[in-house]
Protein backbone atom coordinates (compact mmCIF):
# COMPACT_ATOMS: atom_id res chain seq x y z
CA UNK A 1 0.00 0.00 0.00
CA UNK A 2 1.06 3.58 -0.39
CA UNK A 3 1.52 6.12 2.48
CA UNK A 4 -0.96 8.97 2.60
CA UNK A 5 0.20 12.49 1.22
CA UNK A 6 0.45 14.09 4.83
CA UNK A 7 3.27 11.34 5.56
CA UNK A 8 4.88 11.60 2.27
CA UNK A 9 4.98 15.37 2.68
CA UNK A 10 6.06 14.96 6.65
CA UNK A 11 8.85 12.68 5.24
CA UNK A 12 9.81 15.07 2.39
CA UNK A 13 9.94 17.95 4.87
CA UNK A 14 12.24 15.94 6.89
CA UNK A 15 14.79 15.32 4.30
CA UNK A 16 14.67 19.25 3.23
CA UNK A 17 15.26 20.10 6.57
CA UNK A 18 18.58 18.75 6.86
CA UNK A 19 19.27 19.18 3.15
CA UNK A 20 18.73 23.32 3.69
CA UNK A 21 20.57 23.25 7.05
CA UNK A 22 23.13 21.79 5.39
CA UNK A 23 23.25 24.13 2.57
CA UNK A 24 23.05 27.36 4.99
CA UNK A 25 25.94 25.58 6.62
CA UNK A 26 27.74 25.30 4.01
CA UNK A 27 27.20 29.42 2.88
CA UNK A 28 28.58 30.23 6.02
CA UNK A 29 31.67 27.97 5.68
CA UNK A 30 32.37 29.97 2.61
CA UNK A 31 31.52 33.14 4.15
CA UNK A 32 33.86 32.25 7.03
CA UNK A 33 36.73 31.67 4.99
CA UNK A 34 36.22 34.71 3.06
CA UNK A 35 35.87 37.04 6.73
CA UNK A 36 37.68 34.88 9.12
CA UNK A 37 42.04 34.91 9.81
CA UNK A 38 43.95 32.62 10.01
CA UNK A 39 44.49 31.50 6.48
CA UNK A 40 42.21 28.18 5.37
CA UNK A 41 43.59 25.20 7.15
CA UNK A 42 43.03 27.07 10.21
CA UNK A 43 39.81 28.26 9.22
CA UNK A 44 38.42 24.68 7.94
CA UNK A 45 39.71 22.89 11.17
CA UNK A 46 37.25 25.52 13.33
CA UNK A 47 34.10 25.18 10.86
CA UNK A 48 34.36 21.81 9.71
CA UNK A 49 36.48 19.21 11.00
CA UNK A 50 36.02 20.13 14.85
CA UNK A 51 31.95 20.55 14.23
CA UNK A 52 31.98 17.45 12.27
CA UNK A 53 32.37 15.18 15.71
CA UNK A 54 29.71 17.28 17.20
CA UNK A 55 27.05 16.22 14.25
CA UNK A 56 28.41 12.86 14.45
CA UNK A 57 27.75 13.08 18.25
CA UNK A 58 24.68 14.69 18.28
CA UNK A 59 23.17 11.91 15.10
CA UNK A 60 24.76 8.94 16.45
CA UNK A 61 23.41 9.03 19.84
CA UNK A 62 20.72 9.24 19.05
CA UNK A 63 19.98 6.10 17.13
CA UNK A 64 22.68 4.00 18.86
CA UNK A 65 21.24 4.64 22.73
CA UNK A 66 17.41 2.83 22.57
CA UNK A 67 16.27 5.36 25.30
CA UNK A 68 16.96 8.10 23.21
CA UNK A 69 15.73 6.71 20.49
CA UNK A 70 12.94 5.82 21.72
CA UNK A 71 12.05 9.17 22.50
CA UNK A 72 13.19 11.15 19.62
CA UNK A 73 11.06 8.64 17.40
CA UNK A 74 8.17 9.67 19.64
CA UNK A 75 8.72 13.30 19.23
CA UNK A 76 9.31 12.52 15.24
CA UNK A 77 6.09 11.28 15.82
CA UNK A 78 4.06 13.34 17.61
CA UNK A 79 5.74 16.23 15.15
CA UNK A 80 3.94 14.47 12.42
CA UNK A 81 0.69 14.24 14.51
CA UNK A 82 0.77 18.25 14.81
CA UNK A 83 0.85 18.22 11.12
CA UNK A 84 4.67 19.66 10.92
CA UNK A 85 5.30 19.95 7.62
CA UNK A 86 2.42 19.46 5.76
CA UNK A 87 0.81 23.20 5.82
CA UNK A 88 2.10 25.81 4.11
CA UNK A 89 2.28 27.68 7.40
CA UNK A 90 4.80 25.18 9.04
CA UNK A 91 6.75 24.94 6.50
CA UNK A 92 6.93 28.82 6.34
CA UNK A 93 8.21 28.61 10.11
CA UNK A 94 10.85 26.16 9.40
CA UNK A 95 12.38 27.90 6.94
CA UNK A 96 12.22 31.26 8.34
CA UNK A 97 13.81 29.29 11.72
CA UNK A 98 16.42 28.37 9.54
CA UNK A 99 17.36 31.21 8.10
CA UNK A 100 17.43 33.00 11.45
CA UNK A 101 19.77 30.41 12.61
CA UNK A 102 22.21 30.94 9.06
CA UNK A 103 21.43 35.26 10.18
CA UNK A 104 22.60 34.13 13.54
CA UNK A 105 25.96 32.37 12.40
CA UNK A 106 26.88 35.20 9.41
CA UNK A 107 26.64 37.60 12.99
CA UNK A 108 28.67 35.60 14.85
CA UNK A 109 31.30 35.20 12.28
CA UNK A 110 31.01 38.74 11.61
CA UNK A 111 31.98 39.44 15.87
CA UNK A 112 34.85 37.08 15.32
CA UNK A 113 36.54 38.84 12.84
CA UNK A 114 36.22 41.95 14.12
CA UNK A 115 38.03 40.48 17.28
CA UNK A 116 40.75 38.35 15.42
CA UNK A 117 39.06 35.18 16.51
CA UNK A 118 39.39 32.58 14.00
CA UNK A 119 37.49 29.85 15.65
CA UNK A 120 33.37 30.32 16.19
CA UNK A 121 32.04 27.98 18.73
CA UNK A 122 28.25 28.35 16.92
CA UNK A 123 29.66 26.44 13.95
CA UNK A 124 29.84 23.53 16.43
CA UNK A 125 26.52 24.29 17.86
CA UNK A 126 24.70 24.46 14.40
CA UNK A 127 26.52 21.15 13.42
CA UNK A 128 25.02 19.27 15.72
CA UNK A 129 21.45 20.49 15.38
CA UNK A 130 22.02 19.12 11.60
CA UNK A 131 22.65 16.05 13.30
CA UNK A 132 19.85 15.62 15.49
CA UNK A 133 17.81 16.89 12.36
CA UNK A 134 19.32 14.15 10.57
CA UNK A 135 18.59 11.43 13.03
CA UNK A 136 15.25 12.88 12.99
CA UNK A 137 14.95 12.03 9.19
CA UNK A 138 16.41 8.70 9.78
CA UNK A 139 14.06 7.72 12.29
CA UNK A 140 11.65 8.78 10.23
CA UNK A 141 11.97 5.43 7.99
CA UNK A 142 12.11 3.68 11.61
CA UNK A 143 9.10 4.58 11.93
CA UNK A 144 7.47 4.05 8.44
CA UNK A 145 9.22 0.22 8.92
CA UNK A 146 6.80 -0.07 12.83
CA UNK A 147 3.67 -2.27 12.23
CA UNK A 148 1.03 0.12 14.29
CA UNK A 149 2.58 3.44 12.94
CA UNK A 150 2.59 1.76 9.45
CA UNK A 151 -1.00 0.80 9.51
CA UNK A 152 -1.98 4.61 10.76
CA UNK A 153 0.01 6.35 7.64
CA UNK A 154 -0.99 4.14 5.10
CA UNK A 155 -3.90 4.45 2.57
CA UNK A 156 -6.93 2.46 2.80
CA UNK A 157 -7.92 1.77 -0.37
Amino acid sequence: MAFTPAWRNFKRMQDLTVTAAGLIYAAAVLDALNRLPGGPAMILRWSLLVPAAYLGFSMGLPLLIPAVKRWLAKYVWMSFQAGFGQTPASVVVGVALLLGFGLFIHSEVGSAAKAGQVGVNVFSAYAAGIGILAAQAILVRFLEATPAVRAVIEEQG
